[in-house]
């Protein structure tokens, strides 16, 4: 129990600052009254880094043995290193017809896309407390943000959907299915390569993924490399704080990817969520905000869940995930389908 509970306040430490540094990164004006945009840059930087330190972590602290990059290894990282790459712009993008609030309120209930990429991607089927914890949780944080005392937009409207927010809406979505996808293709490759660990996952996807970005950043039609180092140049200032943003995200992600090739995506997911809740407590606190009952309840209702997860896992400790057998499973290849945030 104590290196889950090790595993969560990693995460808990790693991501409360990277989400910091990447709200200063992306809202705070350098210099000259300069806002840094280029975020394709920002996740290439993050992405290579993560890679190096995953590396770092894995052979030289841990002494794991290097494993062979077979073709079907390397298509397999491919893989997720795109959908990786993938699903990040489609959050950004959807800032633009969304505000961040709507964002963020729609990637905490990503639990749901995860178990229903599992489903059709694997036709994978789960113990039937996984349903009542992930619809719990889902219901709780979604009650946590929508309860709230409400406020006015700046237009002065209360209600409606324009086509702009309907479109942020479907970019959202696309964002969460991806998402879904990456999390149950690592875990179908990591159930069916045993020789494949978290480590290796964190590794090569994100150098996959960070070579992804510099090829998309260096070919000529593309602008934003030279943007992103000309803002650099001027604002030094800035480069800190990326390093400081990339450094928590990739000993963040050593505790994600062992995480998730210990106890599985769904149960990583419900740590991230709940890490939102969280830092929303945090914020209810050292702000003094007021909450309203309802979202009290969904406090309750969410931490309920989680102690009934733990409470069930201790009593049934040999539940597992049922699955297809491997021949099946293997029917079943995604195209072009997670995990990243914005």
């Amino acid at each position: 129990m104590l290196p889950f509970a090790f595993n969560i306040a990693g995460v808990y430490v790693c991501f409360l600052t990277w989400g910091l540094t990447q709200e200063k990164v992306t809202s705070t004006k350098y210099g000259e009254g300069e806002k840094f945009k280029h975020f394709l840059f920002l996740n290439m930087v993050q992405a290579l880094i993560a890679s190096l330190v995953g590396y770092i972590y894995s052979i030289f602290i841990l002494k794991d043995p290097k494993i062979q990059l077979t073709t079907e290894r390397c298509k397999n990282f491919f893989k997720v290193g795109l959908l990786s790459a993938i699903a990040s712009p489609f959050g950004y993008a959807s800032l633009k017809h969304i505000d961040y609030l709507t964002l963020t309120l729609a990637k905490s209930s990503k639990l749901i896309p995860v178990m229903v990429m599992h489903k059709v991607l694997y036709r994978r089927t789960f113990p039937f407390y996984k349903y009542v914890v992930v619809s719990a949780i889902t219901l709780g944080v979604f009650g946590f943000m929508a309860l709230g005392p409400k406020k006015a937009s700046a237009s002065g409207d209360s209600l409606g959907l324009s086509l702009a927010n309907i479109f942020g809406l479907l970019l959202v979505f696309i964002n969460l299915s991806i998402d879904g996808a990456l999390n149950s293709t690592q875990d179908n490759i990591i159930e069916n390569d045993k020789k494949i660990n978290g480590r290796n996952m964190m590794i090569y996807m994100n150098l996959a993924t960070g070579l992804l970005y510099a090829l998309y950043l260096i070919n000529p039609y593309s602008s934003e490399l030279s943007s992103a180092t000309s803002f650099l140049s001027r604002n030094p200032t800035a480069v800190w704080d990326i390093l400081i943003f990339a450094a928590c995200g990739s000993i963040g992600q050593c505790f994600i990817f062992h995480m998730l090739g210990n106890y599985g995506s769904l149960t990583l997911v419900t740590v991230t969520v709940t890490r939102k809740l969280f830092t929303m407590l945090l914020s209810v606190f050292l702000y003094n905000h007021v909450l309203s009952v309802g979202q009290w309840f969904s406090i309750v209702l969410v931490f309920s869940a989680i102690i009934y997860e733990v409470y069930v896992k201790m009593s049934t400790p040999k539940i597992k995930t049922k699955s297809l057998p491997k021949s099946k499973i293997e029917v079943v290849s995604p195209s072009t389908n997670s995990k990243k945030s914005i």
